[in-house]
Formats: C-alpha cells, sequence, structure tokens
C-alpha cells in the first residue's frame, strides 16, 4: 500500500510518499522484542526550495518506522505528519521563548535537565489565564515580579 501526499508553502514544495507492509513474514525474527508488530513504514520525503539561495535543488530524506497498529498508507501519512507537526511547532514554541538551540549545555544530563525544566516553564506559563499576553511577555512579567511569580507556580490562588 502506498500513498502521495504534497504540501506547498513557505517558498518550497514537500512530496512525502508513504509506503505500507503488512507482510512481516520475511523479517519476523528480528521484531522479536519489539511486542506486536503489525506493520513497517516508510516515508519518502522530497523537498524542493521554489525561490531563494537553494531553489531547484531537491533533497530527499527516508523514515522508517514499525508500528502495532493496522492502517493503510492514508492513515500513517495522515498520523505521521499530525505528529511532526505537533513535535514540530512544540519545539519552534521553545526555541522562540528560550531560546534553547542556543543552549550549550553538554555536561552529563544537563541537556536533557534543562530540556525538562523549559518544557515545565512553559507549560506554566500556559496555564496561567489571568493575563492574556505573550508567552514572551508572561516570562518577563515573572522575572520582574515575584507576586506574579508565585501566580505562575500556583503558590497563591489565580
Amino acid at each position: 500500500m502506498q500513498d502521495v501526499s504534497i504540501d506547498k508553502g513557505h517558498s518550497r514544495v514537500e512530496t512525502r510518499r508513504c509506503v505500507v507492509a503488512t507482510d512481516l513474514g520475511a523479517i519476523e525474527g528480528q521484531l522479536s522484542g519489539w511486542g506486536p508488530v503489525k506493520s513497517v513504514v516508510m516515508i519518502e520525503s522530497t523537498r524542493e526550495v521554489v525561490n531563494g539561495r537553494n531553489m531547484g535543488k531537491p533533497t530527499k530524506d527516508w523514515r522508517y518506522y514499525i508500528s502495532s497498529l493496522e492502517l493503510d498508507a492514508v492513515g500513517f501519512n495522515q498520523k505521521i505528519r499530525a505528529h511532526w507537526g505537533i513535535e514540530n511547532s512544540c519545539h519552534w514554541v521553545l526555541d522562540m521563548t528560550f531560546d534553547e538551540d542556543a543552549c550549550r549545555v553538554r555536561v552529563r544530563h544537563g541537556a536533557e535537565n534543562f530540556a525538562i525544566l523549559r518544557r515545565i516553564r512553559l507549560n506554566l506559563i500556559k496555564q496561567e489565564k489571568s493575563s492574556k499576553t505573550s508567552i514572551n511577555i508572561k516570562r518577563q512579567k515573572a522575572g520582574w515580579s515575584p507576586d506574579y511569580l508565585a501566580v505562575l507556580l500556583g503558590v497563591v490562588p489565580r
């Protein structure tokens, strides 16, 4: 089974081809330990920039998945696309709000610990509804005002 989807936007065209294999007899022995695997999925992604410096130079990428779901190629293409949409939007917010990509913590578990702290801060800021301002403004306000920081942390009622 296969499905092809094309997205156009942000000066690029992305074509995703999803191929699903459900007859896993040939690789059954190699899947032991993975639980009930019912399908193997390949996404072939081709990106072409339609204006700018890299115009007309397509790039190709392949991603592979194993799944316990029994979906057709259209279903997997939609689910995988939705997952990466959530992942990318979360990463974008973390990078724009906390400049996550610029973090150079590399010692032991430091990078993972800082990533967890950033997500906790982001969740606390998003839960606070008394102020209808941006995440960045709420973050700055918490840095300037111990009273507002207490509200964010749930120490005082909202």
